[in-house]
């Protein structure tokens, strides 16, 4: 964790070193989250994401915006073994690095590498972190529309890039025991206020 930790702030110190302005702002939104690769039939589950963020200008067009979410997904397990559904919510602190373009002065398009850490697990009103690794990589495509200058809208798909799921032999009581190849998939609403 600190082989990726140690770039991410050099980077960032780079970034405002040379930056040609700075803002801070704060950010919150409606998530829509599955598990992909997934072998049983699953539905998307609804959730949440706030945090914050820094946009910085590199150029008159471009910025570099690292993010600090705590950000709830999961996914709802339809009828396993003729039970009733079965939601599986997992939270995260997700850190992603966007590298964004102003095509206008207010549309923007964005993509950049993200790193989660697993907060927390449940299901059934159960803890089983245990059941998940605990760092998660996904790849973030987005745009967005500055409404003012102080006012924005995101819209953002967060690809999972990695398997979360870390079942161990003994745990066939759970729903996804027999499925520990799946992935993270989230789609992301957003307003944001830019101080």
């Amino acid at each position: 964790m600190k082989r990726i930790i140690l770039p991410i702030i050099t980077f960032m110190v780079f970034g405002f070193a040379n930056a040609q302005s700075t803002r801070f702002g704060v950010k919150g939104g409606l998530n829509i989250s599955n598990f992909t690769g997934y072998q049983e039939d699953v539905k998307s589950l609804a959730g949440f994401h706030i945090g914050g963020f820094a946009e910085i200008k590199l150029a008159k067009k471009f910025a570099i915006q690292p993010e600090f979410l705590f950000s709830t997904q999961g996914t709802t397990i339809e009828g396993y073994n003729g039970d009733s559904n079965t939601n599986v919510k997992v939270n995260y602190l997700n850190i992603p690095i966007l590298a964004k373009y102003y095509i206008t002065g207010a549309f923007s398009v964005e993509a950049g590498p993200q790193i989660g850490f697993l907060l927390s697990a449940k299901s059934r009103g159960e803890d089983i972190n245990d059941l998940f690794k605990s760092t998660d990589y996904g790849l973030n495509l987005g745009i967005g529309y500055d409404f003012t200058e102080n006012f924005a809208l995101g819209l953002r798909y967060t690809i999972g890039l990695s398997d979360i799921a870390d079942v161990p032999d003994d745990s066939q009581d759970y729903p996804f025991a027999y499925n520990a190849n799946f992935k993270n998939s989230n789609f992301a609403l957003s307003l944001a206020y830019k101080f």
